[in-house]
């Protein structure tokens, strides 16, 4: 299959002020259909086919390409598939309820203890990367990944620590129009505009 660029399933200005209009634009229409563009030019390049982009990021060892080709599709494609999960992260007006908030409640003692993990992670990255909330045999792991890379990427390692429930993008392009570089802010931000909603459903 070919990839292609998602439509958001919100309007470009829906996230402000946390997330605002000009920054959404340019990381949506340029960043991330950047990254579905150069990952459908590798595997055209041989003629691969794959079934999806989890599918394909959780196998990359199956690829057949040289070093350098396979470095550029773990980052364009992992780039794709981040951008796919993240864009479903974020919605206006959610609580957070139900299972999801007893599993941080009782893993983290209390909400804001867990987004103090979560922001002192996200902050304490170095360069580029994300920031994960996962979720793997009924508990919940906070971790972070460099450049594009995706917590499926290690699924049949024994460095795999779970599945991703939430994310967010730690890329200076996520941020810096808006918020320069308070990153402190824009992640502390983050929390206005989770779809605690999404995030329970993938557990």
């Amino acid at each position: 299959m070919r990839f292609i660029l998602p439509e958001l399933p919100y309007s470009y200005d829906a996230l402000e002020p946390y997330f605002d209009k000009k920054t959404m634009i340019l990381h949506h229409t340029k960043h991330h259909q950047n990254y579905v563009n150069n990952t459908n030019a590798i595997l055209d390049s041989i003629n691969y086919q794959a079934n999806s982009i989890e599918q394909l990021i959780s196998s990359l060892h199956a690829v057949p390409l040289d070093e350098k080709k396979l470095i550029s599709l773990r980052n364009n494609a992992g780039g794709h598939a981040n951008h796919n999960f993240f864009w479903n992260c974020l919605k206006p007006k959610t609580k957070l309820t139900g299972v999801l908030k007893n599993k941080i409640e009782t893993q983290f003692n209390n909400i804001n203890h867990f987004k103090d993990i979560f922001e002192q992670t996200a902050v304490n990255h170095f360069g580029s990367g994300w920031v994960w909330l996962l979720h793997n045999e009924g508990k919940l792991n906070i971790t972070s990944t460099i450049n594009q890379d995706n917590p499926l990427m290690e699924k049949n390692t024994k460095n795999f620590k779970g599945y991703p429930i939430l994310c967010l993008d730690l890329w200076e392009h996520a941020y810096y129009l808006n918020y320069f570089n308070n990153k402190l802010d824009y992640i502390k931000s983050f929390w206005n505009i989770v779809d605690w909603n999404e995030a329970t459903n993938r557990i």
